[in-house]
């Protein structure tokens, strides 16, 4: 299948559009370097308290980022009558107004384009978010029109985090200040300055109001908190010519508004469409950036509620730069982290975005990130980075790090009770939905051994005999115990071993020593594997955390909040392991496996169009429908599907 050919299957018609059970649950995501977006449905109706226009980082305040323009109203008048493009959602199932019922037709190509269709008015409504600046740009064209038409522009404020609601207060500042073809206002101290301009003249009409009652039916469904009221300062108006474009920009500094027609066209230059599958992995990929100064780059985990947390950066990391040919950012992002890293290593006490990276597997995911960087760039990684890797090992290997613990057959331990030792485990998780994973890891020894064996190549070629020799009688002592330790009966590894107790579970987490660097099992023992894991995981959109045959299998994301988080581990279906599942499955059945492969990314290509357009959610249901859930854009999704994506296609080269 030839992924990169021209499609139009981000494109929505009519009759899509307008079926608010279907348009609802379809999320468009646009995001800057900076952290911050815009985020909501296909027909602008926001469904979550982190939707916005413009949603940003407010350092002043904290660390997350706060919605302060929540959306915007347009209305088309004509001979005295007026045609709301808005719409909100009120108690019950009350909508209003009802303004994707005027839509014709939406696509997300290099831009989110929406053409609304009112009686002889034909109107194209065209977003763009700032790749390096907190500002959103509109574009209107009046495409068709029989008589003179004049547009309303109603914003809809918040000023408030994006987990929190608002309500009407006195607190709020309802001032504002006349800029050039504008306005500009802050509610709140603390906050910067809103500005609100567009390419031409506005007259603005203040007349206060506050919406009451507006509800997010996403956050209503997921038992959480879902209504607020939203301050309307008043209205911008002014008339549009038939093939006249206005462009409205919200800002949290002032736009030269001379300049934005021109602007808006040279920015478009810098997109690339999303035209193809790969491609929108790409954007996806670059959506993660983070430079929270001009030295700095981070991955964030996720959006619209995501952060940046060590874990995910090093496990999403090669898929997000090596894997769409950005090399240069690989390094920004562990150049960024070095710091931190050494903090860690001389027993510092650690802050910032990386303070997670005491976790037990975070050096161990570093440490797989470096050798698919060495892989590509061998000389640079020795200049850079060498050291490093050996640094870390020792530093594990000594038994200094507070979350791993080194036992005499060369194995890792770990206790699940301090810290979150494995994937499955995060800040905050509740203990009845932990997964009961102590002692020593399937994964985590797997990486181990990987890393001793990494380490044993980068003494080799550094011409340090001594360590060379070191690391290799430790990797053969690792590997005879690994086998001994979590090879079974049944054909397959324990997930997990404390003590006498061993874990039968089939879970993914073998996947990894099937498909590391450096084998670990023959290719008997590891056909087995990928047996066993395709028979019992292996889902149209990634592989099961848990097989169907365990006790305590949940494949939905249903019921109360505490049964969806414990399906999330115990039976939910991850893309991410994907690549590993790929990695692994090539090793064993080399360029047979291509048509296998390419039609499982054809399931995974399908979540292009559902959910957050372009971009993958964090988990699916691991059995039908195999819907999506959590945060809609997931970095180490994305990360997983660019390097499968990227295996087949190097197969598909031969055919």
């Amino acid at each position: 299948m030839d992924y990169n050919k021209t499609n139009t299957y981000l494109k929505f018609d009519k009759s899509r559009m307008v079926n608010l059970e279907y348009s609802l649950n379809r999320e468009i995501l646009r995001t800057n370097r900076r952290g911050a977006y815009h985020c909501t449905t296909i027909v602008e109706c926001n469904t979550r308290k982190q939707h916005g226009l413009l949603v940003m980082p407010v350092p002043k305040l904290d660390n997350s980022n706060h919605v302060l323009l929540s959306s915007l109203d347009e209305t088309v008048i004509q001979h005295g009558a007026e045609f709301n493009l808005g719409i909100h959602k009120y108690d019950e199932n009350n909508f209003s107004p009802m303004g994707h019922k005027y839509i014709r037709e939406f696509s997300c190509d290099s831009l989110p384009k929406t053409i609304y269709r009112v009686g002889g008015v034909v109107l194209s409504k065209e977003k763009l978010f700032s790749l390096k600046d907190n500002t959103i740009y509109i574009r209107y064209t009046l495409l068709d029109a029989h008589s003179p038409t004049t547009m309303r522009f109603k914003p809809y404020l918040a000023f408030r985090e994006i987990n929190q609601l608002t309500n009407e207060n006195s607190v709020a500042d309802h001032g504002y200040k006349e800029v050039e073809n504008g306005i500009s206002m802050c509610m709140y101290s603390g906050y910067p300055e809103l500005f609100m301009q567009f390419n031409k003249h506005a007259d603005f009409i203040f007349t206060p109001n506050w919406y009451k009652g507006i509800e997010y039916l996403r956050d209503k469904e997921e038992g959480l908190p879902y209504k607020e009221d939203l301050y309307v300062p008043g209205y911008f108006e002014l008339p549009i010519k038939k093939g006249e474009s206005i462009v409205f920009t919200a800002s949290d500094v002032p736009t030269p508004t001379s300049e934005l027609l021109t602007l808006f066209e040279e920015k478009i230059k810098e997109r690339t469409p999303r035209s193809s599958f790969y491609n929108c992995l790409k954007n996806s990929a670059h959506q993660f950036y983070f430079r929270p100064s001009k030295d700095e780059l981070y991955l964030l985990n996720g959006y619209p509620w995501g952060r940046v947390t060590a874990r995910e950066q090093f496990r999403s990391l090669p898929g997000l730069t090596l894997g769409i040919d950005k090399r240069e950012a690989f390094e920004q992002v562990v150049d960024t982290a070095v710091p931190t890293i050494e903090a860690f290593l001389r027993g510092e006490e650690l802050s910032g975005f990386l303070k997670d990276i005491d976790n037990a597997d975070v050096l161990l995911w570093l440490l797989r990130a470096l050798k698919k960087f060495a892989d590509v760039e061998h000389e640079k990684f020795y200049i850079k980075y060498a050291d490093l890797v050996s640094r870390i090992v020792t530093f594990i290997h000594e038994g200094k790090h507070p979350n791993l613990t080194p036992l005499a057959n060369g194995l890792l331990s770990v206790d699940s009770k301090t810290g979150f030792p494995s994937w499955m485990h995060y800040d905050n998780m509740p203990e009845s939905v932990k997964p009961p994973r102590t002692g020593c890891l399937v994964e985590i020894n797997a990486f181990w051994y990987n890393c001793l064996m990494f380490n044993q190549e980068v003494a080799k070629n550094t011409g340090n005999e001594k360590l060379e020799k070191e690391m290799a009688s430790l990797a053969e002592i690792t590997k005879a115990n690994f086998l001994e330790t979590f090879l079974n009966d049944g054909g397959y590894l324990y997930d997990y071993v404390e003590g006498n107790y061993v874990d039968w579970n089939v879970r993914p987490n073998m996947l990894l020593a099937i498909s590391l660097d450096y084998p670990i099992l023959d290719k008997r023992k590891s056909k087995s594997i990928i047996d066993m894991v395709t028979k019992e995981l292996l889902t149209p959109k990634g592989i099961r955390t848990l097989s169907p045959k365990s006790i305590g299998f949940r494949p939905r994301h249903e019921g109360s909040a505490t049964d969806k988080l414990y399906s999330v581990y115990n039976g939910a279906a991850c893309p991410w392991l994907l690549s590993h599942y790929f990695e692994a499955y090539l090793k064993i059945f080399q360029r047979s496996g291509y048509s296998f492969l390419d039609h499982l990314l054809i399931g995974v290509e399908e979540e292009m169009s559902n959910d957050c357009i372009g971009s993958l959610s964090a988990t699916y249901d691991g059995n039908m429908p195999y819907t999506g859930h959590g945060p809609i854009s997931y970095a180490p999704n994305v990360a997983g599907v660019i390097m499968a994506y990227n295996m087949q296609q190097s197969i598909s080269d031969d055919y």
